[in-house]
């Protein structure tokens, strides 16, 4: 971890690798916020292969996780998936999602989520991760 005090400019994301290192159950997580469609048609199925994603700024073709996969290029574009009533931490989680895990700072979520920039700041930037919201350290 940075030793670097995050700030309400400081970007973050989800790090999918922070779940995969911490939490055995991040699939489960994950499926939760399939839509419907998807929730019936992949019930049955495992979601660990890798399929291909294009990079739309960059173009660069990389292996990325199925089940993210979905969720980020289909589920997470509905209309109805960021009005939903959740929890702060779900909220940013979702927004992280509808835009494809496009880094944001607190202030933008704040926008976004019409919520407190600093409340957003103290719960990211604290001792506990949540949901694998950390800064960006790129």
């Amino acid at each position: 971890m940075s030793l670097v005090k995050p700030t309400l400019q400081t970007p973050y994301h989800i790090d999918f690798d922070w779940w995969r290192q911490n939490d055995r159950d991040w699939r489960v997580y994950l499926r939760n916020f399939l839509c419907p469609e998807h929730q019936r048609a992949f019930a049955n199925l495992d979601f660990t292969e890798k399929v291909d994603w294009i990079d739309p700024k960059t173009a660069e073709v990389q292996q990325v996780d199925g089940l993210q996969n979905i969720l980020i290029t289909h589920c997470a574009r509905q209309e109805v998936f960021t009005a939903q009533q959740s929890t702060l931490v779900d909220s940013v989680f979702r927004i992280f999602l509808s835009n494809g895990n496009t880094p944001l700072s607190s202030e933008e979520l704040a926008a976004q989520l019409n919520r407190d920039s600093m409340t957003i700041l103290r719960t990211l930037s604290g001792k506990r991760i949540y949901k694998g919201l950390r800064p960006c350290l790129d």
